[in-house]
């Protein structure tokens, strides 16, 4: 009986017309099951029931695969509410890309790389930080200080914050670092700091000290910071 049901599955997938939504959504759906790493296109296509060139109808290759699967999460963060003031209306759709993130945790390490490696963003993307820029023009922005807000809010406005640093966990040990007690005693500050600093990790985006506390405290601190500046 087993045997005739996994037949009998393998047979629903391979009927279920194929399309890019389709491809998409398995992607996204691989790469949260095991990574953004663990995704390839034979696994992929294993997954859906199809041959890999099969996929190729629909995306022509893994950058345009990856530029998808962001699209698809862009497309789960919540429209901008309309009713309310453009503080309030920024960060509660800056706040549901950060839960967008939170639900992909392999997502801003994609989003980051592929907007730097693409001339431009992907239409989805566009038609995102365009609708942003609207929200901080509706809010009475003259265009100069719309234009130093997209700056300041950087990679927030996707939910999340870019680090100074990579975080060293998971990552080898660097065999120049200091022993400790040399560490504390060239710098102290550093030190100090690392050693009274806590952060809970299981709201951290990405890598780094990006936990929801630290990246609230930022986007409020910038929103604040922009209204003083209005005219």
């Amino acid at each position: 009986m087993v045997e005739i049901t996994g037949q009998a599955d393998a047979v629903h997938r391979t009927r279920t017309p194929l399309s890019r939504a389709r491809v998409l959504s398995a992607a996204v759906a691989l790469a949260d099951e095991g990574g953004v790493d663990a995704l390839s296109m034979r696994k992929l296509a294993q997954g859906l029931g199809v041959v890999p060139m099969a996929l190729y109808k629909h995306v022509a290759n893994k950058n345009e695969l990856l530029d998808g699967m962001i699209d698809v999460l862009v497309g789960e963060i919540d429209p901008p509410v309309t009713d309310a003031d453009w503080k309030t209306a920024v960060r509660l759709r800056v706040l549901s890309a950060r839960r967008m993130l939170l639900r992909h945790p392999w997502a801003s390490g994609v989003i980051e790389a592929r907007l730097k490696a693409r001339a431009a963003p992907t239409p989805v993307v566009m038609a995102y930080l365009d609708s942003m820029i609207g929200i901080f023009r509706s809010g009475g922005f003259p265009l100069d200080l719309v234009h130093h807000a997209m700056h300041v809010m950087g990679s927030r406005l996707l939910g999340f914050s870019q680090e100074l640093f990579e975080d060293g966990a998971g990552r080898e040990p660097d065999p120049d670092a200091l022993p400790p007690e040399e560490m504390a005693a060239r710098y102290p500050h550093i030190t100090e700091l690392a050693m009274a600093v806590t952060h809970d990790e299981g709201s951290v985006v990405g890598s780094g000290c990006d936990d929801q506390y630290e990246f609230e405290f930022a986007l409020d601190l910038t929103l604040d910071g922009l209204a003083r500046l209005l005219p």
